[in-house]
């Protein structure tokens, strides 16, 4: 039998090499996306990173093993192409924190799962690929120069196998561009800005359709995913339940202090074990790095090429895709919601997709 989440001073907690690189596999997609929201809104890269650091920690030690603390991709995704306010953002989070709270105390996530099935989680994961590759693509057209720069380095760091590397190492050299830019000198002081800006938000339909995409992608990849990854990777006996009511504490409590929505992402967990991660001390050396760069860092935000920015989107959007396709079980399915929700829009590639399923499920009984 697996083991449960616990604090009772038992947890094995290692402070080695390999829960660095394990900090570092679960870091190469979260910078450059909480990067990408720092540059195009009002929200502080500062702020973001604390809670990020904080989070990392907390649930690192209260679960025991290296689980994972990542933005929401299809919100980010949303609001890094301007189809939802920033306010609209941070309040879809608050409500996606009460929805995850409730269905972790009752017990309804598997049951919600049956109706949002994988193509549906699948193909608004495509989706939101697709979004962040136009979006990246209209950014890099900003200055084609840089961008082939940036894209220059990608395939060569591709080309030596390290794929999974490719998006932080392009934020790191952009960041080098950036220092050159500006002038490199001593850190500026962090920017605590971005708290409370979800008070000025209303209830609206664009709101509750970015709730509702988030929805799907949180429930199939950071609740029962991540769940089955906890107990397959260290013999955690994490239920999806837990793991939604944790989200939800996250959020409820962080984002109207400054932090962008959050979840566990699978895509963390399997990146912070392939990397080495075999303890919480990866959890530990990820928060205090994510603390280090919001108070040291911020700086060369302000001063970061949007064309080299992005090239790292694509990057995400590629990772995104491909993880998609993979992991797809009905491929026309995925395909169709991912081209809908490209080509229309993430809501009704959700609505349309989700009707779709269940009638392909009920045909599929009869």
């Amino acid at each position: 039998m697996g083991k449960m989440p616990l604090i009772d001073g038992n947890i094995d907690l290692r402070f080695t090499q390999n829960e660095i690189t394990g900090a570092i596999g679960d870091s190469v997609t979260v910078l450059p996306l909480v990067v990408a929201v720092a540059i195009l809104t009002d929200l502080s890269l500062t702020m973001m990173l604390l809670w990020f650091g904080i989070f990392q920690i907390v649930w690192g030690l209260y679960y025991g093993v290296p689980i994972s603390v990542e933005p929401m991709k299809a919100l980010a995704a949303l609001i890094l192409a301007g189809t939802i306010t920033t306010e609209e953002f941070l309040l879809a989070g608050l409500l996606l924190g009460g929805i995850l709270i409730v269905m972790g105390k009752t017990g309804t996530l598997a049951r919600v799962g049956e109706y949002i099935g994988n193509p549906v989680v699948r193909g608004i994961q495509l989706g939101v690929g697709l979004v962040l590759l136009e979006t990246g693509l209209q950014l890099s057209a900003g200055d084609v120069q840089l961008a082939v720069i940036a894209a220059g380095v990608a395939v060569g760091i591709i080309a030596l196998g390290y794929w999974n590397l490719t998006a932080i190492i392009v934020l790191l050299f952009g960041g080098i561009v950036a220092g050159y830019q500006v002038g490199f000198s001593m850190p500026t002081s962090p920017d605590f800005s971005g708290l409370f800006l979800v008070s000025g938000a209303s209830l609206n339909f664009s709101t509750l359709e970015a709730t509702a995409i988030q929805l799907a992608m949180t429930v199939g990849n950071a609740a029962l995913a991540a769940s089955v990854l906890l107990y397959d990777y260290f013999d955690r006996n994490i239920s999806a339940d837990d793991l939604s009511h944790s989200m939800g504490v996250m959020n409820l409590t962080a984002i109207p202090f400054g932090a962008l929505p959050m979840c566990h992402g699978s895509g963390g967990i399997a990146g912070k074990y392939a990397f080495g991660a075999r303890t919480a001390g990866a959890n530990i050396f990820l928060g205090i790095g994510y603390v280090l760069v919001a108070l040291l860092g911020a700086g060369l935000v302000a001063a970061y090429p949007l064309a080299m920015l992005g090239v790292i989107l694509v990057l995400i959007a590629a990772q995104l895709g491909k993880t998609s396709i993979q992991k797809a079980q009905n491929y026309p399915l995925v395909i169709g919601i991912g081209a809908i929700g490209v080509l229309i829009n993430l809501g009704a590639a959700f609505v349309l997709g989700t009707l779709a399923y269940l009638i392909f499920q009920r045909y599929k009984r009869v």
